[in-house]
């Protein structure tokens, strides 16, 4: 069934935002949704039914005309370890769009992009699944500390103002060669760990050359299961919450059916590409993130397991006009 709308999207220019934005102009569903982006710095590709606001989402200004006439909100925008500008995106521009939606005639939902690192994802043990009922649990450093606060904002809006929202809780976010280079002990390394910091220069330059794959290991020195999405997956997962009346003031966890375990990582890149591995002790811990409750009230299933994010990975091919660049660490 079509339906029809006008949505706000934040972060609009990022991967999520990038693919989002593709994925809901084809889809026949959608036909009659326009979208407004705001902006802050990069640009986007134009598109009939885009409409562009540049600005700042800490100015209330700024958020109030681009919320004017919005239907729906899909917040994605927010920041990494910086923390001069954390709370300005986290916690200032998430109130003034939550602010405009609760006093807006036209407004019909929220949808935050939330992540694990709430829970506290790979920082502490998880000795059994970890639901949506789980205790906030924030690792040390701001970001992790901005996404429970923006949980706690949205589910006190519901409570205070009923207002009708939901949050995606998603993991470590994968695309083209991402999961590749989140593998590699050179600088060029995708997010954390960073593995050449653990093991030394020296022996990193050594696993380089051998094309050595990391095989991260706890504190007992059982190898890690990490939780992973790919960006298809995480798209396809809101547009399943799109004007659903089932993800009214839900939270899900959005993540592949099994966490990453490194071992099987590694035995899979053995059989089907000879690549030789090695172990790195770690302080972190495995994960499970159970992804049921989607499943059950959206109606989405992920696509990639392990063996499609790493053959997704390891076939991508980048063209010389485009280079890897990473916004920000994983």
């Amino acid at each position: 069934m079509q339906t029809t709308g006008c949505i706000l999207v934040t972060g609009a220019t990022g991967k999520v935002g990038q693919n989002f934005l593709r994925r809901l102009f084809a889809d026949e569903r959608f036909a009659g949704f326009r979208v407004r982006a705001l902006i802050h710095n990069r640009p986007l590709q134009p598109h009939a039914r885009l409409e562009v606001v540049q600005g700042s989402i800490a100015d209330r200004t700024v958020v109030k005309q681009a919320m004017e006439g919005i239907t729906h909100v899909l917040h994605l925008a927010t920041v990494k370890e910086t923390p001069d500008q954390i709370m300005d995106v986290a916690v200032k521009g998430l109130f003034w769009l939550l602010e405009a939606c609760r006093t807006s005639s036209s407004f019909r939902q929220f949808i935050l992009i939330g992540g694990d690192a709430a829970v506290g994802h790979f920082f502490y043990p998880h000795p059994a699944p970890v639901t949506e009922s789980q205790r906030w649990s924030a690792y040390p450093g701001c970001y992790a500390l901005s996404k429970v606060l923006e949980e706690v904002m949205l589910e006190q809006y519901y409570i205070q103002y009923d207002l009708n929202g939901c949050c995606l809780r998603a993991p470590w976010i994968m695309e083209k060669d991402d999961f590749k280079y989140s593998l590699s002990f050179g600088p060029d390394v995708f997010g954390a760990p960073r593995w050449r910091d653990l093991v030394g220069a020296e022996r990193a330059d050594g696993y380089l050359k051998m094309q050595a794959v990391p095989v991260m290991l706890d504190p007992n020195g059982k190898p890690v299961k990490r939780n992973f999405v790919h960006v298809e997956d995480l798209v396809s997962a809101i547009l399943c919450a799109l004007d659903n009346p089932a993800a009214r003031q839900q939270l899900f966890n959005i993540s592949m059916d099994e966490p990453v375990d490194y071992a099987e990582v590694a035995d899979y890149l053995a059989r089907t590409r000879g690549l030789p591995s090695v172990p790195v002790a770690t302080i972190y811990w495995s994960t499970w993130l159970d992804n049921s409750k989607a499943k059950l009230l959206l109606g989405w299933r992920p696509e990639y397991d392990l063996p499609r994010l790493i053959e997704a990975a390891w076939s991508y091919e980048r063209g010389a006009d485009e280079p890897r660049v990473v916004w920000y660490p994983g």
